[in-house]
């Protein structure tokens, strides 16, 4: 048993995996999952109770100053799983498919999301798109890997969509985002992320669905709900998405603590003593003599 408080104590979790999420659903228990790019981050999530964390490529935007994700490579996404793999030892970890890692050759798209598991200590993928991503989807998943599907605003489609912008507002988009939810479903897919997607839409397609749905702008209806930490934090400071609740304003105390800084150590007021490491008086004088 680990100890909160001295009034209170946690028994640990067990590993939260895609039987864990379909169980949830069943039960009607709101599933939980943000994202992480890095050791602490994750580490703080998983002491937290956070069920499930996402490597979203979204880390091209918060992380390494990207205008949108597709420039996010193999590499960049693998380093950043393995950090958060590091940290966190119960959630279910979800590394996300890169632009142009799954979209060319489904057999590519397999040995790909190999690597997330085998190199980067992932336990499942993500992957956007709909009926295009079928045959990737099952091939994947035939090779024992989870998949997790993205429908609505698929931010690796933003030239294409126009832009960041909801989607499944008019009456064929609507249809066809539930289709595809379905034929996701039929490949083998754990789970939907479904983004910027009216409300009412969103809960239709969950209770449609077997499989558990994670919501991101898509309202309450879903079976789940994520962020991206950034944003939730107050990190990343260029917009935040209508959808998004800031529970901190981290961009800010990190300019007043960097400012602070950058003033003492102007004014001398940093190092202060209690800051520096001293040696005895007859050592110094010692050295002193020793290298006059």
């Amino acid at each position: 048993m680990s100890t909160i408080s001295p009034e209170i104590t946690v028994a640990p979790r067990k590993k939260v995996t895609t039987l864990t999420l379909r169980q949830m659903k069943a039960r009607g228990e709101v599933i939980t999952m943000l994202t992480a790019y890095d050791y602490p981050t994750a580490l703080a999530m998983d002491q937290a109770g956070v069920d499930t964390i996402l490597v979203g490529d979204s880390l091209g935007m918060v992380v390494l100053g990207y205008p949108n994700t597709l420039p996010v490579t193999m590499e960049d996404m693998l380093h950043h799983c393995k950090a958060v793999a590091r940290g966190a030892r119960t959630a279910l970890l979800i590394g996300d498919m890169p632009f142009m890692s799954y979209q060319v050759d489904a057999k590519e798209a397999v040995r790909n999301a190999g690597r997330f598991l085998q190199e980067a200590g992932m336990d499942a993928v993500k992957l956007e798109g709909g009926r295009e991503r079928v045959e990737a989807i099952r091939l994947i998943v035939e090779a024992g890997i989870p998949v997790m599907g993205h429908l609505g605003l698929t931010p690796q489609s933003v030239n294409q969509l126009g832009g960041f912008r909801p989607q499944g507002r008019d009456l064929a988009a609507a249809k066809r985002l539930l289709e595809d939810a379905l034929l996701l479903e039929e490949a083998g897919c754990f789970s939907l992320v479904l983004e910027s997607v009216p409300a009412r839409l969103a809960g239709f397609i969950s209770d449609k669905l077997n499989i558990p749905t994670i919501g991101i702008g898509a309202g309450a209806g879903c079976d789940g709900q994520v962020l991206v930490t950034h944003d939730l934090l107050g990190l990343f400071d260029r917009f935040t998405p209508k959808f998004v609740k800031k529970y901190a304003d981290f961009h800010g105390e990190m300019r007043r603590a960097f400012g602070e800084y950058f003033a003492e150590v102007q004014g001398s007021q940093f190092p202060a003593p209690e800051h520096t490491v001293e040696m005895a008086d007859e050592t110094w004088q010692a050295f002193l003599k020793e290298a006059e």
